[in-house]
């Protein structure tokens, strides 16, 4: 994972919450991780990411802070520690 990639990973999880992470480079994150991500219908795509799925909405071009702590918990659940596996 490049030093971007883990400056996105490392911002999803910073305090307070983020609200300017850009969706492409989300996105991009997880695939880094190993993530297969699906387009779904009503602006919405899909994340499997270590057999856990999560769906989360595509509606402009950052995510809102609330899409943010969803994903934070995604990623935690799926077994991602960005400390201790990535750190910067």
């Amino acid at each position: 994972m490049n030093h971007k990639h883990r400056k996105v990973l490392h911002a999803l999880f910073a305090h307070p919450t983020s609200a300017n992470l850009s969706v492409r480079d989300v996105e991009s994150v997880l695939k880094e991780l190993g993530g297969e991500l699906e387009q779904r219908h009503g602006g919405r795509w899909g994340v499997h990411l270590n057999d856990h799925f999560a769906e989360f909405s595509h509606g402009g071009h950052s995510l809102p802070p609330a899409q943010v702590r969803r994903m934070r918990k995604f990623i935690e659940g799926a077994g991602v520690d960005p400390q201790k596996d990535y750190p910067l």
